[in-house]
């Protein structure tokens, strides 16, 4: 059992290897050295508060690509069996990770039933809960603390702290004009704070105190990007740049007090800046993590933008982003409900695939080779079985015109699968090895909690 200050970054410099690091290395399929080292070296991390209780999870170089779901209440929309259902939902479908970002009321009962329940690492927001309580512009900083204190205390293990967004940067950012602004709600409201009351920000200024309370627990950084671009014209600009090297020096701060680190990144950034952003990104953090919200690749697709953050994602994950925020749908537009939220899963694993196919992470390329073995020989269950969403993959076949048939609807007798498959058999001793050599990177959730 980790004690107080006993951080696994800690542990991990002092040579010793944990069950949290040995669960890591069995999921990713790597020795438990590999882990260790990376912890040491600040390159991964292992969100998991010592008051939360589920199998670790690793996020960093050399790991697959993980996906995290946004979930939470607002003060329009507040109903926690909402909640619990996406909850359950997103780890149903492959999350790696949830973050609770609800406003409103009742949050500490929400994020104590979250956390409870949550199979999987789960991350908030802690200035999210001061500006629900009271006006930000009267933000007593003690409040603030008090807030992340209680957060870290009811087992939150990550949290995103927008220490970057400070009178220097919102200086920088106000001298560059912007299309959107401020888009971050943690960013707009520590900004209003500084220029309503001149004075600096509580977490930048007191950022030795936040190492404090985190080490305790430890809980993992998530620098939060506050003057992430909104838009995809002010991707790389002054402001986005000036808050990205103030997060790499509290990155080494943070690593020199023994906690985890992980820094977020844009946003809305077009094609041709991604992987620019995660090349800087990694330098100036000197290897960090990378955690990206998408990044959306342009503006103008409402409704569809759990597709604008794959195709984003995907570069970003390819180019070395550690993991990526669901964009879902309802971006932009409302609260996510539940079917929102399992677009926004599967199209993320999609783009987090790619990326580690690109990567080379181990298990990525095997996982690929296999379903394509099993078009091969046109064997469906195998098909499903490794498919990202096997229910609906089987869904689709049962409700085709070919139903139970060896084909698909779409090419019928035409099949080029079955008629090169009849073409080796009769002619060729060359017989491709369709031996099943990969699982799934970890077991579906389907049924967490379904019960209660």
């Amino acid at each position: 059992m980790r004690g107080e200050y006993q951080t696994l970054r800690m542990l991990a410099r002092e040579g010793k290897i944990t069950e949290e690091m040995i669960a890591v290395a069995e999921d990713e399929r790597l020795e438990p050295e590999f882990i260790r080292q990376g912890l040491a070296d600040g390159t991964i991390v292992i969100p998991k508060n010592i008051n939360h209780n589920f199998r670790p999870i690793g996020i960093g170089k050399g790991l697959r690509t993980k996906v995290n779901a946004n979930i939470g209440a607002s003060g329009y929309h507040q109903l926690l069996d909402e909640e619990i259902i996406k909850l359950y939902t997103a780890v149903q479908y492959g999350a790696d990770s949830v973050m609770d970002l609800s406003t409103g009321t009742d949050l500490d009962l929400i994020r104590e039933t979250l956390i409870g329940r949550s199979p999987v690492m789960l991350g908030t927001v802690p200035i999210y809960q001061v500006a629900s309580e009271g006006s930000i512009l009267k933000m007593n900083p003690e409040d603030l603390f008090a807030a992340i204190e209680k957060q870290a205390q009811q087992g939150v293990d990550y949290m995103t702290v927008h220490c970057g967004v400070t009178k220097e940067t919102v200086k920088k950012l106000r001298n560059h004009q912007r299309i959107e602004g401020i888009v971050s709600r943690g960013g707009a409201l520590l900004a209003a704070y500084i220029e309503a009351t001149g004075k600096e920000n509580p977490l930048y200024e007191q950022f030795d105190r936040l190492c404090d309370i985190f080490a305790r627990h430890d809980v993992t950084f998530s620098l939060g990007d506050g003057l992430r671009p909104g838009a995809t014209g002010d991707a790389s600009d002054r402001g986005q740049l000036a808050e990205l090297l103030v997060l790499g020096e509290l990155t080494a701060r943070a690593r020199a007090k023994g906690c985890q680190v992980m820094v977020e990144g844009p946003g809305h950034v077009p094609l041709n800046e991604i992987t620019a952003n995660v090349m800087l990104q990694k330098k100036v953090c000197e290897g960090a993590p990378f955690y990206v919200l998408g990044p959306l690749t342009c503006d103008v697709a409402p409704g569809y933008d759990h597709i604008t953050g794959a195709i984003g994602g995907a570069i970003a994950a390819g180019a070395g982003t550690d993991m990526l925020c669901y964009v879902t749908p309802a971006e932009h537009l409302r609260l996510p409900d539940r079917q929102d939220v399992i677009e926004g899963v599967i199209a993320t694993r999609i783009a987090a695939h790619s990326g580690d196919l690109v990567k080379g992470v181990k298990g990525a390329k095997e996982w690929n080779d296999q379903m394509s073995l099993y078009r091969k020989r046109l064997d469906w269950d195998g098909m499903f079985r490794l498919a990202m969403d096997p229910e609906k993959a089987r869904r689709y076949k049962e409700e085709s015109e070919a139903g139970d048939s060896k084909v698909c609807s779409m090419c019928g007798s035409l099949c080029s699968i079955n008629i090169d498959n009849a073409a080796i058999e009769k002619f060729s001793k060359n017989r491709p090895d369709t031996t099943e050599k990969f699982l799934a990177p970890r077991e579906e959730v389907a049924a967490v909690g379904a019960g209660d």
